[in-house]
């Protein structure tokens, strides 16, 4: 691949994730090098085993912090600094490693919420390796990062159980 480009995956739709782990699929079984990094989540969602048994590299924060309008202002703070590393071991990893795809699932919340280096976020979309993909998953992408996407696909929610009362469940949502 010559040339890598920027997606982001967006809406309040269920299946943001699901494309970017689908995406990444496709990728290992071309034999392209991905990392697959979560932010806002703890790892035990139910693509995790499946990336690693495929090959991919994992990575998150050992922390989970939870949604972040349940974060008090003391979490919010430790959250900036843990995510803020994560964001700089996945880019400093994607570039010594030689990466193909890089997928930073939960990426919007984490900068909407200026919960990580937007700055230094930008610099890296900007200036990534020429034959890096990459993939942003999350809702309300902001105005920069739609203008630096080559694809962005919008997941709208016309209906969703969630809002008949069901909750998440292992192997669909989870």
């Amino acid at each position: 691949m010559k040339q890598g480009l920027l997606h982001i995956y967006c809406g309040d739709g269920k299946g943001k994730s699901t494309a970017a782990v689908g995406l990444a699929v496709r990728a290992l079984g071309s034999g392209m090098k991905v990392l697959f990094c979560q932010c806002m989540k703890n790892g035990t969602s139910g693509e995790v085993a499946m990336l690693k048994k495929l090959g991919a590299t994992y990575c998150c924060c050992e922390k989970a912090f939870g949604f972040f309008w349940n974060m008090n202002e003391e979490e919010k703070k430790q959250a900036a600094c843990a995510y803020t590393g994560l964001l700089q071991e996945v880019t400093d990893r994607a570039l010594r490693e030689g990466v193909d795809l890089l997928v930073i699932d939960e990426f919007m919340s984490a900068y909407n919420h200026s919960l990580l280096d937007r700055e230094a976020a930008l610099e890296f979309l900007k200036n990534r390796p020429a034959k890096l993909e990459v993939v942003l998953t999350g809702r309300d992408p902001a105005s920069e990062l739609l203008e630096l996407a080559d694809y962005v696909s919008e997941i709208r929610k016309v209906k969703h159980p969630f809002d008949q009362g069901i909750p998440a469940r292992k192997g669909i949502e989870l």
